[in-house]
């Protein structure tokens, strides 16, 4: 049962990410028309258009899709349950863990952004649609970063203060929370 339950859960945390994603693309108000902007458009499109029909946007955020982030996040426990137990009982529990399990997936996408964009720095040095969008997407949070570092001789270390505030917050939550959230 262990391989099934690695696959469900890769499945739902690769799609739970891929709608973050969406959200923080709008949130950061980047490039709509870049190719890997659209991907994930297309990807979220058939389930996310429908549900913006009925829950409205709030300011910038699109409500419908964090909605569904979080039913994803939570469907995916119940889905490992019944893997695992073949018996579900609704526990309020559910909820919680799919918003924790929420919360650790954006702070993992945030890591794999900001490692994908140090790699594409190194290869396409500015050529790659994908890397244009990264920079968008993480520009807002390494900027403030780099105002307060003092310039190292051409090196960017404000990936590298962000890397270590993204282990220190899942370290703290670990503290806060307990062993589940290493499970999560």
């Amino acid at each position: 049962m262990n391989s099934l339950n690695f696959l469900v859960s890769t499945v739902f945390d690769l799609y739970i990410m891929v709608v973050i994603l969406r959200v923080w693309l709008q949130l950061a108000r980047a490039d709509f028309y870049n190719p890997f902007s659209q991907s994930i458009v297309k990807l979220t499109q058939p389930i996310v258009a429908p549900l913006r029909r009925v829950i409205p946007s709030i300011g910038n955020v699109d409500l419908a899709t964090v909605i569904f982030a979080y039913v994803l996040s939570v469907l995916k426990f119940i889905t490992l349950i019944l893997i695992s137990n073949g018996q579900f009982v609704f526990d309020m529990g559910f909820l919680v863990f799919g918003a924790l399990s929420l919360v650790k997936a954006i702070g993992g996408l945030l890591f794999w952004i900001l490692l994908l964009r140090a790699i594409l720095s190194w290869v396409s040095q500015g050529r790659s649609p994908v890397e244009y969008v990264m920079t968008q997407l993480t520009e807002p949070l390494l900027a403030p970063i780099r105002r307060i570092l003092p310039p190292m001789g051409g090196f960017d270390l404000s990936v590298l203060v962000l890397f270590l505030v993204l282990q220190f917050a899942n370290y703290l939550m670990g503290d806060l929370i307990g062993p589940i959230w290493y499970q999560l």
